[in-house]
């Protein structure tokens, strides 16, 4: 069985074991900024699905792992939603940390433990990343032949290829989510792999935020949290209606 906590790294962007490459290098794309910038939130499933470049992390976020990135981002949003600040106010705050250990947002707190959940952000990443609907055979075949090339190994490539082929399943999402921490944490997962520039994947993170009921507010403070923290900015998005 393949690490799950290890696949969300490399879904992050992390480098290869044993070299000094990410799984992008291997994958032939986006090279020189993986190089540049070696933790990309959504950089393989950028990679694999040919969504982009995904989202640059920089400063104190390249510095943590996948769970605690993504935890610290979305308790960082939690916090200041629950403080009534504005959402632009995130960009100058301190630098990114872990999430506190007595807090349901950290790894530890996890009630279906680490591996678990890492497993269920890996699903949530990979279900906003192919949101637009746009994969055919032609290019699932791209996908595996980037993928045999990605170092991430046999076990970990067949399991995103079966997520690759699953249908889009909400249900299960939410169902996965044991906490109130862990539906800002899937929100905020999804957020990280794509950069929602059309109608199908804004659309995609305003039904997630519906189902797991997130405030129109607390959306906003996870959408202000990570721009604060990526090389470019967010593209506004077009008539959406947070929380629909």
């Amino acid at each position: 069985m393949f690490d799950p906590k290890k696949l969300l790294d490399d879904l992050l962007g992390s480098k290869v074991p044993g070299t000094e490459s990410t799984v992008r290098d291997h994958a032939g794309r986006a090279t020189q900024m993986a190089k540049d910038n070696p933790l990309a939130a959504g950089a393989l499933v950028a990679v694999l699905l040919g969504t982009g470049t995904g989202r640059a992390v920089t400063g104190s976020a390249l510095k943590l792992g996948g769970l605690a990135a993504i935890g610290g981002l979305a308790y960082k949003a939690y916090q200041n939603y629950q403080k009534g600040k504005q959402p632009a106010e995130a960009a100058a705050e301190p630098e990114l940390l872990p999430p506190p250990e007595d807090t349901s947002f950290h790894p530890s707190q996890a009630p279906q433990g680490e591996q678990e959940f890492a497993l269920t952000l890996v699903r949530a990443m990979i279900a906003a990343a192919k949101s637009d609907g746009h994969i055919d055979d032609e290019e699932r075949k791209k996908i595996a032949d980037k993928l045999s090339l990605s170092g991430i190994g046999s076990e970990a490539e067949q399991f995103l290829l079966a997520e690759l082929d699953a249908p889009l399943d909400l249900d299960a999402l939410v169902e996965a989510a044991k906490t109130d921490a862990q539906k800002v944490e899937i929100y905020t997962a999804s957020r990280l792999a794509i950069d929602p520039d059309s109608r199908a994947e804004r659309g995609y993170l305003d039904m997630l935020a519906g189902r797991m009921k997130l405030p129109d507010a607390l959306v906003d403070h996870v959408e202000a949290t990570v721009t604060a923290v990526s090389e470019t900015p967010a593209k506004p998005a077009t008539g959406a209606i947070w929380g629909a």
